[in-house]
């Protein structure tokens, strides 16, 4: 072996703890030189191997009868969708790149999860996201706001996947350390997927796809530590997109598994050339020889371990029939595309690494990968102070305002709440012309299954203040939310992807709302039949905060995947007509806790997680499911952030509408108009078929209130005027704009 030996110290400044280490030298029964080491260190990295996580993803439901590709098997969970169509779909971070280069980590961020999608085989149709910053009149949070939309928007629309829908939130938590998740949903015909397989010895090994250079080295390891005061100068750990090659890479790829030339491919995203040949072979128990000297470089001088560890975008490793080659060549050839044979499938567990002529690093594969030696550890976690603190609240400490007209305004003009304008208008939301949303918003994302008489349903959510005062508690209503937009859009929740963006894994408060969140999230995926299809774990998310660092608020971010099986169920959110009725479904609360009205308004910040019972929210979906579909109403829209008075002004937006209700009068008017207790959703019906809504709701278990009617214009609450639909709109419109 030619390459220098190690120490110690060596591989402590590339993430590896002493037991770690030992284990290193008694899996190769020797000292592992410096290739070796660094090839362990990124493969080992939670980021890849999910060391300090993986006990608890276990415990998440992951099986179901409308499962195609369970969680772990492929590079992204696949879901029946009738018609003989498979959706694949899935969401993770890049979170710690878009921090230091946000335009580079957030653009590299969309194509790495497109690519997961159309390597097994799929046409990306549709890109969604969710996306956190710190207080907006912070400079560094106008800078990557900017710097992030632009990116999402700049390679999705190059690459030609519409942006159909997402979330963008602000709180001080993440000043220094943003989350950018971004989720890609796509669609294949059953039987026309690949696996990301190595089998079948003497079989080539194909790199196609971008030449390799520096861009991305150790970025796994970086998205496994905590940011500091010198991120900006791992630069090399934030790769570097190139859109139209990535456009190239998607039809060429589709092309080539058409030629059943292929064995197996997987995109190269975290860890590069080593993640691909480990987790290839160890799917097939099988190895690989592979001659670094053939990989495509961009630049000169580079070592082995760079060229294993690059990160550098558009690339695939592909495993092809012995043979069939020059089918494979010639298909990349069409599309201008590298496409060199850097090695072949051996027999035996083991990983040969050649360049220069010399041997450089031979590992077992299957070593390297979960599952097989990549270490796995039970953390310690314990209930921080701050839990049972938040449980003291007691909404009869907080005055309520005398003008509620005011805080109502004012609540428009949240940037939490505010129209996400300027971001949308970034995306292109109509290539490909299958959003059905653009026509009339709904809850979720509508997207037309072309030639079938279905449509899919997407949506991304996660309140984190709620899972930050409630972890258990906040994840289920992640889950709840994400199932009600489905429903309230005419859909069907099929299953969930998730992303788990959390503090130092090493700091048991951090790692007790982890877990929580897991129990939570597994307990509502249960109750509501969405199992996890896959998704990603984000640790080492953690920001400054007057001098003393925290963790940013635990955000497990569901994207959710919905079916209407007749698209003319479509339902959107908007009123309809004037003189339509008003209801509320669901039960409103005296509770104010962690609604934006109580952080933004109040500046109060502990609290408890708002009212839910996740019996009471399925009932509650269910009659919506019901009336939809026996199509009563002209209109549903779920109750989220800003209460019963933000929905009521959403659902006028579009045409110009504005609604005369009468609140509850057993709680207080601001709990009524602007708390955030869940399983609540405004419909309207017209008064034809007023009638017939009102049969099923008595005959139901669900509690419900006639609120009032549609009118023109006007807001008006117990006969008192507002504000105008016209003046609120435009404040809704520009209140983000005029802060950035």
């Amino acid at each position: 072996m030619s390459d220098r030996q190690v120490s110690f110290d060596e591989a402590t400044k590339l993430g590896l703890n002493a037991e770690e280490f030992q284990k290193i030298q008694d899996i190769l029964g020797r000292m592992p030189n410096y290739t070796e080491l660094c090839l362990y260190s990124v493969m080992w990295s939670e980021h890849a191997s999910y060391k300090n996580s993986i006990k608890w993803l276990k415990t998440l439901p992951r099986k179901g009868p409308q499962l195609m590709v369970e969680a772990g098997e492929e590079n992204a969970g696949m879901v029946d969708i009738g018609n003989n169509l498979g959706c694949v779909f899935k969401i993770e971070s890049h979170n710690h790149p878009s921090a230091v280069e946000p335009y580079q980590g957030a653009a590299t961020g969309v194509g790495g999860i497109n690519r997961d999608i159309f390597t097994m085989g799929a046409r990306p149709i549709a890109q969604l996201n969710s996306l956190r910053f710190g207080s907006i009149n912070s400079d560094r949070t106008k800078w990557l706001l900017k710097g992030v939309v632009k990116g999402i928007g700049d390679y999705g629309n190059a690459f030609g996947v519409p942006v159909v829908g997402g979330e963008v939130f602000f709180d001080e938590s993440y000043g220094g350390n943003p989350l950018v998740n971004a989720m890609s949903v796509g669609i294949v015909k059953k039987g026309e997927t690949v696996s990301a397989i190595a089998k079948g010895v003497g079989n080539p090994v194909f790199i196609v796809g971008s030449s390799t250079g520096k861009d991305g080295i150790h970025g796994a390891t970086f998205a496994s530590a905590d940011l500091h005061e010198d991120s900006a100068n791992d630069i090399p750990s934030v790769q570097v997109g190139d859109p139209f090659q990535e456009k190239l890479l998607l039809e060429a790829s589709l092309e080539v598994i058409k030629t059943k030339a292929l064995i197996g491919m997987q995109d190269m995203g975290a860890a590069g050339i080593i993640c691909s040949t480990s987790e290839m072979s160890e799917k097939g128990k099988s190895g690989m020889i592979i001659n670094l000297d053939k990989v495509p470089l961009r630049q000169e001088n580079m070592e082995a371990w760079e060229i294993l560890l690059s990160e550098s975008q558009e690339r695939m490793l592909i495993v092809g029939e012995k043979g069939k080659e020059k089918e494979i060549e010639k298909v990349f050839e069409k599309w201008d595309l590298n496409c060199k044979i850097i090695g072949e499938v051996i027999a035996d567990d083991k990983l040969e690494f050649h360049y220069k002529g010399k041997l450089v690093a031979e590992v077992p594969a299957s070593t390297l990968v979960l599952g097989g030696g990549a270490p796995v550890y039970e953390r310690e976690f314990k209930e921080p102070a701050y839990f049972k603190e938040n449980l003291l609240f007691d909404i009869k400490n907080v005055k309520q305002p005398e003008n509620l007209k005011d805080v109502a305004a004012k609540l428009i003009a949240s940037p939490n709440i505010a129209s996400k304008r300027w971001v949308i208008e970034q995306y292109d939301t109509m290539v490909r012309t299958n959003n059905m949303s653009t026509n009339e918003p709904a809850d979720a994302a509508i997207i037309d299954v072309r030639g079938t008489d279905t449509a899919l349903a997407l949506t991304t959510d996660c309140n984190s203040r709620y899972v930050y005062a409630d972890p258990q508690k906040g994840a289920s209503i992640a889950v709840a939310e994400a199932a009600r937009n489905i429903v309230c859009s005419g859909g069907e929740p099929l299953a969930i992807t998730n992303c788990l963006n959390f503090g130092n894994p090493y700091n048991p408060e951090a790692f007790w709302q982890f877990v929580g969140s897991i129990k939570g999230m597994g307990d509502a995926c249960i109750k509501f039949n969405t199992p996890v299809t896959g998704g990603n774990v984000s640790f080492y998310n953690q920001t400054s905060i007057k001098g003393i660092t925290v963790p940013v608020y635990p955000t497990p971010t569901i994207g959710m995947l919905g079916l209407l099986k007749d698209k003319s169920n479509k339902m959107g959110l908007s009123f309809k007509n004037k003189g339509d009725i008003i209801y509320l479904i669901g039960e409103s609360r005296n509770d104010i806790s962690q609604s934006e009205y109580l952080n933004f308004i109040h500046e109060i910040r502990q609290s408890p997680a708002p009212y839910f019972d996740i019996d009471e929210e399925i009932e509650v979906q269910n009659i919506v499911k019901e009336v939809i579909k026996k199509k009563l109403i002209n209109s549903a829209h779920d109750i989220s952030e800003g209460g019963i008075y933000v929905t009521l002004v959403e659902s006028g937006l579009e045409n110009n509408f504005g609604f005369d209700i009468v609140s509850e009068k057993n709680i207080r008017k601001d709990a009524f108009l602007f708390g955030e207790s869940q399983s609540r959703i405004i419909v309207s019906v017209s008064e034809t078929n007023e009638n017939k809504l009102s049969e099923i709701l008595k005959q139901s278990k669900v509690k419900y209130q006639k609120l009032g009617i549609v009118i023109e214009n006007e807001l008006i609450i117990d006969g008192e005027i507002f504000a105008k639909i016209s003046e609120t709109k435009n404040i809704y419109d520009t209140a983000l704009e005029k802060l950035i």
